[in-house]
């Protein structure tokens, strides 16, 4: 089936979460979390090495939305019961025909070590494998960032292996170690 056609929830819920697609207008509020957590986000994220305008993320998000509505990449914003902004996961790197993907996130850094990401991450791995059918789901980050590798490591993914000098850090200036964790559905051939 052409994954287009496919029926992807645009709205999940956790015990404390809300994650849904992003919608026209998320940029605002996406914005000022990512202005206030700049100081965390940099060492990691390639999109924070400059401050980006409301205008910039508006764009990305919109961006984003239409990536959704194409099944290439489904992102979703994270969100409190009460409707407050917390950060941003997803799915990227699809590929629909071996059933493989990647799940990536970021926080503002007020919610940051309140177990959201964790909560997120748990809800997006079980909808991955049990509604969308997908046997292999991956989370790569790099082998310093030691908050982003505790989520992988708390859920039970395994670490499959540690990339040597794979890739350049985000501001160009080094290279790096990508640690690559795996949650692997057995039940499939």
């Amino acid at each position: 089936m052409n994954p287009i056609l496919r029926e992807v929830s645009q709205v999940l819920e956790t015990e404390r979460c809300r994650l849904r697609s992003p919608q026209e207008g998320d940029g605002k509020v996406v914005n000022e979390a990512i202005v206030r957590s700049i100081p965390e986000l940099k060492p990691w994220l390639p999109f924070v090495q400059t401050t980006p305008t409301i205008e910039d993320t508006e764009q990305n998000t919109r961006e984003a939305l239409a990536k959704f509505m194409t099944r290439e990449s489904l992102r979703y914003l994270i969100f409190t019961k009460d409707g407050e902004f917390v950060g941003s996961t997803g799915f990227h790197n699809l590929d629909w025909d071996v059933r493989k993907l990647e799940i990536g996130y970021w926080i503002d850094t007020a919610y940051s070590g309140k177990g959201y990401v964790r909560e997120a991450v748990q809800k997006l791995t079980d909808f991955a494998m049990e509604e969308l059918g997908f046997v292999r789901v991956e989370i790569r980050c790099e082998s310093e960032n030691l908050k982003s590798r505790a989520v992988p490591e708390s859920l039970g993914y395994e670490l499959e292996g540690i990339l040597k000098k794979e890739d350049l850090s985000v501001d160009g200036t080094r290279l790096t170690d990508t640690c690559v964790y795996a949650m692997v559905c057995e039940d499939t051939e």
